[in-house]
């Protein structure tokens, strides 16, 4: 007969000393069991063990691990603070432990320091989480400069991007040059690639989540920076010492204000973003606690002319706007929930007025998406094997794809739109990361979506599953698969992310699109806190959008027979399949830190009436691509900085050739001379048979840092391209005389940019 071993549960919340924030992502470890778990996104944790003394180790990315021996007979809540701070008496023990990535289940999973973010040399000095993004293996970059991204052969409208809960269509400024997240307001950066958890649905490729600071409770402190083209400012600090906490961030540019001087005073115009962060938490009691935060985003360019009496006025703006309300409640040591209530609204305006004498003509153009969502969660720990996690969501979308109303001063007054859609999408899932022996670990989850629109309905079964299975105490073999459904598509003409490509969702004639991802990967931890992850992929989609060629979806250019157009009818579905090998060698602390990344893969597209029914590349398919990050730390004062990239060269269309089609008919010469200067015409070929010249360049930058009695002044030097390579942006015929004489033209958008910024923080 055997003694009955009575267990109990050790629960609490994580928290960074000195500021009260709660800390994602830190491992609890028993060490006498070996076993552990981690906190949960708002820092909660639970372990259930048997009564009696156990040795907890706590440890988290750059901070001091923390080594507590606990006695326990009950349940017991113990809250740790990670960092400078001690709780309930433990030993500090001054070295820093990371989270193994040998141990997790999930695999395609990067977490990004957000100290990194702000390390990295970029474009102008702005930093910018999407721009380091793209520097890691299966990221795609877009065109040269620009902050669009593509995931493992998918589209920029395949990245669920997550901001405190609320999805962000619109994730660009400065026609997508930036992105509009302010790294000096995130906690942290995570990015999914495949092995999607349950918990995450309705895009294809990727997951872009992203926690905004709480703000510190304990004091008040601020950062302020001012760069060559946008200055900044943040401040946080307690409303109710240890009881509640504000954080505000904003951001504006100045590009508008540094030209107006240099321009004619006959013609006037600017261009300007600016971002502001908020957000507010409280603890109500010791189970319950309200966060409540925004982000509030606008872009504007303007021009103003006024030649001999003519006056035109013109606008582009577009704007973000969310806000989340959110409640966490304990409900025991062993369950966790968060509830959310959402509201997401992108905008889109164009405008022109145009005056002569007494007449005039106005032209107004709108396009707006707006979501409102409710979204329950739960963490349900029953014991040291299984971390359950189950939740729903639903979404009200309201679709007004777009909207135009002329003026004019000779009684001509139109409105023409296409009606507002309005849609539900809702999804219910369960998870269990399951540790199923001392080797095996696995989280398997189903994720059931459904969607509504105009009287049709879809509902699909998302069956997620990732794994790992331990060699050594250092090493695993990873294995995940997802099956993905996405309701929404992005109408673009560009192949660019910009202001004006248009969402519109799922209908009985254009189906929502879905992919299938299998992964296989190795991790191991090297020494020096070094780790290597390799990883290989196939995907395969169907139902992916793309656009008619010539199709239109502004109903600006010809706004009267606007209301004849039916955007469903201009766009055709197909096929597309990825498939490549990834290479990560990431060290994320100590005097150097940074990675190294390595892509190969392979993506295709099929749609039957483009390209003759054949399938081909899409221009963002890249052979190649190469990351080098170094940060190294000379000492407190000097922090070095650098970044090369490589990339093949984008998939486009060119003329392979040229034939002669003038008439020979003298009667028929002299009629066409009307409407051809050069009797030529191109043979295109197949699509996207052509590739640009590769892409790479080499970004520095040096921090200067001085520690002052009442605050910290760092000085940062950069240069962007710093080789000054001649990247194409778009190519061009320059046309001769004859087809022989043809020249190939380049466009290079960025040469060498040097920048300099100052912040100070206090």
């Amino acid at each position: 007969m055997y003694a009955q071993v009575n267990k109990h549960t050790l629960s609490g919340i994580i928290r960074e000393s000195g500021s009260g924030e709660t800390l994602p992502g830190v491992s609890i470890y028993c060490d006498s069991l070996r076993i552990g778990v981690q906190s949960n996104a708002y820092g909660f944790y639970s372990l259930t063990l048997p009564e009696g003394k156990h040795r907890i180790k706590i440890s988290a990315l750059g901070f001091s691990a923390i080594d507590s021996v606990i006695t326990f007979s009950q349940n017991l809540r113990v809250d740790f603070n990670v960092g400078q701070g001690i709780a309930l008496k433990e030993v500090v023990i001054n070295a820093e432990v990371k989270k193994r990535i040998s141990e997790e289940s999930q695999m395609s999973v990067i977490n990004i320091p957000v100290q990194q973010i702000k390390d990295i040399p970029a474009l102008m000095g702005e930093k910018d989480v999407l721009k380091v993004i793209q520097l890691m293996p299966g990221v795609q970059k877009g065109s040269e400069g620009s902050s669009g991204i593509y995931v493992r052969g998918g589209g920029p409208d395949q990245n669920l991007i997550i901001l405190d809960d609320a999805n962000v269509y619109n994730a660009y400024h400065l026609f997508g040059f930036f992105s509009l997240f302010n790294g000096d307001a995130l906690k942290s950066v995570e990015l999914v690639k495949g092995g999607f958890p349950a918990s995450y649905g309705g895009r294809l490729s990727s997951v872009i989540n992203m926690q905004m600071k709480e703000g510190n409770q304990e004091e008040f402190h601020g950062e302020a920076g001012i760069g060559l083209i946008s200055s900044r400012l943040v401040l946080e600090g307690p409303l109710k010492k240890k009881k509640s906490s504000f954080l505000i961030s904003a951001r504006r540019t100045y590009i508008d204000a540094l030209i107006y001087p240099f321009l004619p005073p006959e013609q006037k115009g600017g261009y300007f973003f600016y971002d502001l962060n908020a957000k507010l938490n409280y603890t109500l009691t010791y189970k319950d606690r309200l966060y409540l935060s925004g982000y509030f985003g606008k872009d504007k360019f303007y021009f103003n002319s006024n030649n001999d009496g003519f006056k035109l006025k013109g606008n582009l703006n577009w704007g973000n706007a969310t806000g989340t309300l959110r409640w966490n409640h304990i409900y025991s040591g062993k369950l966790f929930s968060n509830t959310s209530a959402i509201f997401t609204n992108y905008q889109l305006g164009i405008g022109s007025r145009e005056e002569f004498d007494s007449s005039y003509f106005d032209l107004q153009f709108g396009s707006a998406i707006r979501d409102y969502t409710i979204k329950h969660d739960f963490d349900f720990y029953p014991n040291r094997k299984h971390h359950i996690r189950f939740g729903g969501l639903a979404i009200f979308h309201r679709f007004k794809p777009s909207a135009v109303v002329v003026k004019s001063s000779d009684a001509l007054s139109a409105g023409i739109s296409v009606n507002s859609i309005y849609t539900m999408e809702s999804g219910l899932y369960v998870e269990d990361d399951w540790k199923i022996s001392g080797r095996l670990k696995a989280n398997i989850g189903l994720r059931v979506s459904h969607y509504v629109a105009n009287k049709t309905s879809f509902t699909n079964p998302e069956p997620r599953v990732s794994a790992r299975y331990s060699i050594t105490e250092k090493s695993a073999v990873k294995a995940s698969y997802a099956l993905m459904n996405q309701y929404l598509h992005l109408l673009s003409s560009t192949g660019v992310s910009l202001p004006t490509d248009l969402w519109v969702p799922a209908t009985r004639n254009l189906r929502p699109m879905q992919s299938q991802q299998w992964a296989l990967g190795w991790a191991q931890e090297l020494p020096k806190g070094i780790n290597l992850t390799i990883e290989g992929y196939y995907k395969n989609m169907r139902d992916i959008s793309f656009y008619k060629e010539g199709a239109s979806f502004l109903l600006i250019d010809n706004p009267e027979g606007a209301q004849g157009i039916n955007w469903e009818k201009n766009i055709t579905q197909g096929k597309g399949w990825s498939y490549g090998s990834e290479f990560l060698l990431q060290k994320e602390k100590g005097k150097w830190s940074g990675w190294i990344g390595y892509t190969l893969s392979w993506t295709y597209v099929q749609f039957d009436s483009i390209n003759f029914g054949k399938k081909f590349f899409p221009r963002y398919d890249r052979r190649h691509d190469i990351s080098i990050v170094n940060i190294y730390k000379f000492n407190d004062r000097i922090k070095l900085s650098c970044t090369w990239v490589y990339g093949t060269g984008n998939a486009i269309t060119l003329p392979v050739a040229q034939y002669d089609a003038a008439p020979h008919n003298p009667a028929q010469i002299d009629n066409y001379s009307q409407y051809n200067f050069i009797g030529f015409r191109n043979d295109y070929g197949e699509k996207n048979s052509f590739r640009m010249a590769p892409y790479h360049r080499l970004d520095v930058g040096i921090q200067f840092t001085k520690v002052k009695k009442r605050y910290t002044r760092t000085f940062e030097l950069s240069f962007y391209n710093a080789y000054n390579r001649w990247n194409p942006f778009f190519y061009y015929i320059e046309r001769g005389v004859t087809a022989t004489q043809n020249k190939l033209m380049q466009v290079t958008l960025f040469p060498i940019l040097p920048s300099v910024s100052w912040s100070w923080k206090f």
